[in-house]
């Protein structure tokens, strides 16, 4: 058997699986319709539409908060070799979070940060 052979097979295998579960979860389910979607917020009701947008400063808020959410993507692995680079790894941390500090204070100066 080729290599081609062994893969379509090994798809067709996987295709009749995938089928086999919906159709096992289409025979077994209770009701033919899904149920009425009720509000998720402890039982409260909604006070605006799902698809409302949102204000332009959540925008702000939402890089920085992805701004440190990397910065701690960086930093774990950096103390693991920190020892092992020695002061340039040092260097190179402190000029990272330098950016990373002047970002938040232009978003500062900015009024990102106001909430009222």
């Amino acid at each position: 058997m080729s290599a081609t052979t062994a893969a379509l097979s090994l798809l067709g295998v996987a295709v009749l699986a995938v089928l086999g579960v919906y159709g096992a979860a289409r025979a077994m389910r209770l009701e033919p319709e899904p149920a009425v979607a009720a509000p998720f917020g402890s039982g409260w009701e909604p006070t605006e539409h799902a698809v409302s947008r949102f204000h332009v400063r959540w925008y702000t808020v939402t890089m920085l908060f992805l701004a440190f959410d990397m910065e701690m993507v960086f930093m774990y692995p950096w103390t693991r070799v920190v020892s092992a680079m020695g002061a340039g790894a040092v260097i190179e941390m402190f000029v990272f979070l330098a950016v990373l500090l002047a970002g938040v204070v232009h978003a500062w100066r900015e009024g990102a940060l106001r909430w009222t």
